[in-house]
């Protein structure tokens, strides 16, 4: 897109590109997402930046109106293997918060300089600024869902001091924490509030997704999948709950989902927590809630719910790929928005699909080898096994190498790795195979673009057509009867398990 288009989009007020890119006017000095509801600014009044982070760094400040600081997360970060795409991965897991600069350039592969002057180059705003958007982000909702103080809302965001906090609140939202909460607080008593405010009760959120949403199918898969003591799912079709249990870098965490009721976008959000969907535009949320051990593990549990759920995916651009092929086209009609669920924790989802069989098998490791959560919470039982923990005898040899490659660091499933190195790894391992290590590239790494051959014994490469969103492909074939749900066709596969020749030519 060049800005002219751009500038179409801010004029139509498009949710499509809401994350894609943001737009600040000059005259105002507040930056937003394409579908804000404002007045249009005139186009001299008008620039555009890859990024809410390098809005923020060329000194605007986000719109109270919108909050583009909430936009969903730009697909392209998800398709994209190179260094810029897997550091936005990593810098979304929370890597820089923990680690600093110098880890995620270790991770990367890559000197701290280079991976500066890319990040800079591409988005305008480097790792420490990306960074500080995604603290400053954290801190506005723990201020405007929990009555937590305001200096532990401070540290659970990840900020080192409490004059740091403040000075990048004044700078991003134009005002202090206390004026941030109190003006939430007014809304919430002109009727647009939320009852559940205490962590205790879980910090309610609402996770937006651009474009419509196939929730059904989404929770079906969830659900048929589901681990007891680890996941349930509550609730009749069409009104469920998935629940979970999360590890991560500083506690434990159980998330809630619901299943959203007819259809999200048309419901009017509560003023200031997300943006409202432009009149006619598709797009809406999910109902979630976090509790949380310690409150700095916060981002992190969001991003792992998005990548579970699918919540960045442009469908949009998935529906002009697919929807032209002869095949596919009556197949994504029939299912807009149909997502590819990633994975809340790719280490558990690797040893489950290495594992195999059905969920039962999962819940017998769980029961040996998981950590007990210190009370029940319903059906939620325990955390998964640490790979540390399933490496000993009595358990099937390919668990036990993954297992063990994964403690020994020659195979890593964090957000930002190099998935196709990655994938050859897992396939050297004894018991594995590319069948198996294709599955865990496209779920447990979130990788949309998994090679699709279309026809019985077809190599790789000939579903170039379906590219860059092979995975979509492969779900909407799931759903539609035309593969057994799971198998991977082609060099994947043994022939009896590729796409029936019948279905391969309409």
């Amino acid at each position: 897109m060049d800005d002219e288009t751009r500038y179409e989009a801010v004029s139509s007020r498009d949710a499509r590109f809401d994350g894609e890119f943001f737009f600040a006017v000059t005259t105002t000095g507040i930056y937003c997402r394409p579908s804000c509801p404002a007045v249009t600014p005139k186009r001299p009044h008008v620039r555009f930046f890859p990024s809410a982070a390098a809005a923020q760094s060329a000194g605007f400040r986000a719109c109270r109106r919108c909050r583009p600081d909430a936009a969903p997360g730009s697909a392209e970060w998800n398709v994209r293997a190179d260094l810029v795409g897997r550091a936005m991965r990593f810098i979304g897991d929370g890597v820089v918060d923990r680690e600093g600069v110098g880890g995620l350039a270790q991770r990367l592969g890559y000197s701290a300089r280079q991976v500066q002057r890319q990040l800079t180059a591409e988005l305008g705003a480097g790792p420490v600024a990306l960074a500080r958007a995604r603290r400053a982000h954290t801190a506005r909702t723990l201020l405007q869902t929990t009555d937590l103080p305001v200096t532990e809302v401070a540290f659970a965001a990840g900020f080192a001091s409490i004059r740091q906090f403040n000075d990048t609140m004044r700078e991003i939202y134009a005002g202090t924490p206390s004026e941030l909460r109190a003006a939430a607080a007014g809304r919430r008593q002109r009727g647009a509030g939320r009852a559940e405010r205490s962590p205790a009760g879980g910090i309610p959120l609402r996770l937006a997704h651009r474009g419509p949403y196939a929730a059904t199918e989404i929770f079906d898969f969830l659900q048929r999948r589901a681990v007891p003591g680890v996941e349930e799912v509550r609730g009749a079709r069409g009104g469920r709950t998935y629940r979970r249990t999360l590890r991560l870098a500083h506690g434990t965490a159980i998330a809630e989902i619901d299943e959203p009721r007819g259809t999200p976008q048309r419901r009017r959000p509560p003023a200031g927590l997300v943006c409202p969907a432009a009149r006619g535009s598709a797009g809406g949320w999910l109902e979630c809630r976090l509790r949380l051990t310690d409150l700095r593990d916060l981002s992190t549990a969001v991003q792992r719910m998005r990548r579970l759920f699918d919540l960045d995916a442009d469908p949009y651009a998935v529906a002009d790929r697919l929807g032209a092929d002869p095949l596919l086209g009556p197949l994504v009609a029939a299912r807009p928005g149909l997502r590819s669920p990633g994975a809340a924790d790719p280490e558990e989802l690797a040893v489950r699909i290495v594992l195999g069989g059905p969920p039962e098998r999962a819940t017998e490791l769980v029961r040996a080898y998981g950590k007990p959560l210190d009370a029940p919470d319903g059906g939620l039982t325990h955390l998964f096994p640490e790979p540390g923990d399933l490496t000993g005898g009595g358990l099937p040899g390919p668990v036990r190498a993954l297992c063990a490659a994964l403690g020994d660091g020659s195979v890593s499933l964090d957000a930002g790795t190099d998935r196709a190195a990655t994938e050859r790894a897992l396939a050297a391992l004894p018991g594995v195979g590319p069948r198996t290590a294709a599955a865990i590239r496209m779920r447990a790494l979130g990788d949309p673009d998994v090679p699709v051959p279309r026809g019985p014994g077809a190599v790789s490469g000939a579903g170039d057509a379906w590219r860059p969103w092979g995975a979509y492909a492969l779900h909407h074939l799931w759903c539609a009867g035309l593969l057994p749900e799971g198998e991977l066709p082609g060099p994947y596969a043994a022939p009896q398990a590729t796409v029936p020749a019948r279905a391969l030519v309409g």
